[in-house]
């Protein structure tokens, strides 16, 4: 049955993307690819065993990104000022990004995957839920609503003191890990340097406003935002 899914991974994949997995997997950060997890226009992310624990790898698309979103972010970060505008070294650029980010905000205490590894356009990290990946808060409601939007803000303090904005939160991208929230999709994230910085935290900010909104909490943005950057 392995062997049949391997060939059928290899028909889904460019032979670049082949390959790199392939190193990964020689290297011994996982032991093969074993199911989709998600499938979207900018990755592709798939469970992978590693003896008997489970990683999670996300492979960018090199070819159907949207490489212009992608540089629009990117070219403000200090960071990575000088990259080249090409499409696969933006791409390459953006799983790095993701992996360094995901490292600071780990180090500030934010909770989010662990990141293990990248490759390219490939990147290995932790998998979170016990058996199935756990959920996106949009499709998993809280049952202690208040005490989950006060881990959530205090999740954006964190990061915002890590001196990092994710610039694209909502509840697409925080997990319900048996009702503890976990930040994913950090690939967009920026520094507090980048000009654009203070407008994709107040962004953050009403996304968040609005989700606790929609399923019943009083949550104002100046509340938020006075939390977060006190």
């Amino acid at each position: 049955m392995r062997r049949e899914y391997s060939k059928v991974m290899h028909n889904v994949f460019d032979e670049f993307t082949n390959r790199a997995i392939f190193k990964l997997i020689s290297q011994g950060h996982f032991d093969g690819l074993q199911s989709p997890i998600s499938i979207g226009k900018e990755a592709n992310i798939f469970s992978a065993k590693k003896g008997q624990e489970t990683v999670v790898v996300k492979i960018y698309r090199l070819e159907s990104c949207d490489f212009n979103r992608m540089y629009d972010y990117i070219k403000l970060d200090p960071r990575y000022s000088t990259v080249h505008p090409s499409k696969r070294k933006i791409v390459f650029a953006w799983a790095q990004r993701e992996y360094r980010n995901l490292l600071k905000a780990r180090e500030a205490g934010v909770r989010v995957p662990k990141p293990i590894t990248f490759l390219h356009h490939v990147l290995v990290m932790e998998h979170i839920g016990k058996r199935q990946p756990a959920p996106k808060l949009k499709d998993a409601w809280p049952r202690h609503t208040k005490e989950f939007f006060q881990e959530v803000v205090e999740q954006m303090r964190k990061l915002h003191q890590a001196e990092l904005v994710h610039a694209d939160l909502s509840a697409f991208n925080i997990l319900n890990d048996q009702e503890r929230p976990v930040i994913i999709d950090m690939s967009q994230c920026t520094t507090l340097e980048d000009s654009r910085a203070a407008e994709y935290l107040q962004r953050d900010i009403k996304n968040v406003a609005v989700f606790f909104r929609k399923i019943g909490l009083d949550a104002r943005e100046d509340g938020i935002r006075q939390r977060i950057i006190t």
